[in-house]
């Protein structure tokens, strides 16, 4: 189940990971995480879905974004446009035929595969997100921040947010970046009848709510 694959970086390259369902089946989905803490939240109800998909006959990778979960490489040299680039270094690594991409892997995935988009995020959603996370603890210590002056800087010079440095490239993209689907279909929370688990406090997991995509995918894969 894991594995890893050769991922571009700044300082060439670096073996990333990835938790792999592999029997050289006709599908092979590509699923491209969501971002910061929306990653940790739902991995564990991904990999659910990953065993869902293998029992249905669908191969899956999930790998990891550069610089998170046991990737070696520095987060703070990350920018959206290196995250697509190793998406689609993992897409052609793992030979994908589909993908699917969670929230903010929206904004990173590689277009040219057909596929689903899971409730598509903008980047300055993501970023008024955090900010206001950094806000609010910043009152709670007794100190004063607002979230225009921390953008300007982040543009500037880069910006610490929910324990992650963000480059300026990153905080710069991220204020501007749209999802980049192109004729995927996008799969609304509202299909499954439950909450979401990127928006629960702890990370947790779904068993119904993982099998319910693998069938969504397995379903209109095979259409």
């Amino acid at each position: 189940m894991p594995a890893s694959w050769p991922c571009p970086g700044p300082a060439g390259i670096a073996d990333e990971h990835a938790v792999v369902f592999d029997r050289a089946r006709a599908v092979r989905l590509l699923i491209v995480p969501p971002l910061f803490e929306e990653m940790n939240r739902t991995r564990r109800m991904l990999i659910e879905t990953q065993r869902c998909l293998d029992a249905l006959g669908l191969d899956s990778m999930l790998p990891d974004l550069p610089g998170c979960n046991e990737s070696l490489q520095s987060f703070s040299a990350q920018s959206l446009g290196s995250w697509r680039a190793a998406m689609e270094t993992a897409a052609r690594h793992f030979a994908a035929t589909h993908v699917l991409a969670v929230r903010g892997g929206a904004l990173v995935f590689p277009t040219r595969l057909p596929g689903w988009v899971l409730e598509p995020v903008k980047g300055a959603s993501i970023l008024r997100q955090l900010l206001r996370a950094r806000v609010l603890s910043a009152k709670e210590a007794g100190r004063e921040e607002n979230s225009a002056d921390l953008l300007e800087e982040g543009r500037n010079i880069g910006l610490e947010l929910a324990g992650y440095r963000l480059s300026a490239a990153l905080v710069a993209g991220l204020d501007s970046a749209v999802p980049e689907d192109e004729g995927q279909r996008v799969i609304r929370q509202a299909e499954f009848g439950v909450s979401a688990l990127w928006l629960r406090s702890e990370p947790e997991e779904d068993p119904a709510q993982s099998a319910a995509l693998a069938q969504i995918i397995a379903s209109e894969a095979a259409a």
